[in-house]
């Protein structure tokens, strides 16, 4: 329970959380939580609720003057969180996402959602990391649907640090700059949820959009009914890429361990000749007792 009401809380009032890790950690060690917070989001698939654009901007209004933390130590910090979690999500992703896909134990990682991703990796290509940095869940998943085939990792590297230096430095300057306001002091709470609304927007737009038209297609709309069509095709066309791609990943992996462990068997030849010597003359001496055999019946 009391994980829980720490993440409850966090998504509640993290300016409290903030100052509360300011006095008992101090000015340095305040900012582990911090960076744990961002990488944790960006870099795990289990953690997507996590409060990633409030805490920023939370973290933005206390690098102000006198509010406790320094704002280029709070830039640096968040930036590296933002790109190393994007990083390790990725590489999660190439070596385990069709094991954790597959586990059904990430319930977010539905068909349709991946659907959506596919599309937009098609649609923006590498620009995807960077839009998705600022759509909560979508930025979690975007680097793991990446790392399963999608980018290989010298154009993924790029677009992921480009994506998290705009999305910490967006936030965390707007609440250096306005957090001192005493409109933005008097209203945090409202303005955090202001913030947190504006960034699921995209998202709850698009579902109600879709429930919209899938609700006039049923009233015999021939317009909606053909969207509809169209939709339903392109998300078949997306699961069907999602499969292929998959079942492509899986046999490059199974390539490189096999690649792998006929190299391992060649430098252990090479490292250990008098091995493959020793077993030679025990395969010569193997057909010596049907030699034996042969002469025994000519006698």
């Amino acid at each position: 329970m009391a994980i829980i009401d720490f993440f409850v809380n966090l998504l509640k009032d993290p300016r409290g959380q903030i100052a509360a890790w300011i006095i008992a950690l101090g000015p340095v060690w305040v900012y582990t939580p911090l960076f744990l917070i961002v990488f944790v989001e960006t870099g795990l698939v289990f953690f997507p609720f996590l409060p990633g654009d409030s805490l920023l901007f939370a973290a933005g209004v206390f690098s102000a003057d006198g509010g406790g933390l320094n704002i280029w130590a709070t830039l640096w910090v968040f930036w590296i969180a933002a790109i190393l979690g994007n990083t390790s999500n990725y590489w999660i992703a190439r070596f385990f996402g069709r094991r954790i896909i597959d586990s059904g134990k990430v319930k977010a990682l539905n068909a349709e959602r991946m659907a959506k991703l596919d599309h937009f990796f098609e649609r923006y290509g590498g620009l995807t990391i960077v839009i998705t940095r600022f759509m909560p869940f979508f930025r979690t998943f975007a680097p793991f649907i990446a790392g399963t085939g999608h980018m290989n990792f010298a154009k993924f590297t790029l677009f992921n640090c480009v994506g998290g230096v705009s999305w910490v430095s967006l936030f965390v300057l707007v609440g250096y700059f306005f957090g001192g306001i005493p409109l933005v002091q008097e209203h945090f709470e409202v303005i955090v949820l202001g913030i947190v609304a504006v960034s699921v927007a995209p998202a709850f737009i698009g579902v109600i959009k879709t429930a919209m038209n899938s609700r006039k297609a049923k009233q015999g709309d021939p317009v909606a009914q053909a969207e509809e069509k169209v939709s339903e095709a392109q998300y078949q066309r997306d699961v069907v890429r999602e499969k292929v791609m998959r079942e492509e990943a899986k046999a490059k992996e199974e390539a490189r361990a096999r690649v792998a462990a006929e190299r391992q068997e060649e430098r252990s030849a090479i490292e250990h000749p008098e091995a493959s010597e020793a077993a030679l003359p025990q395969k010569k001496a193997d057909p010596a007792p049907v030699e034996q055999g042969t002469q025994g019946k000519a006698e």
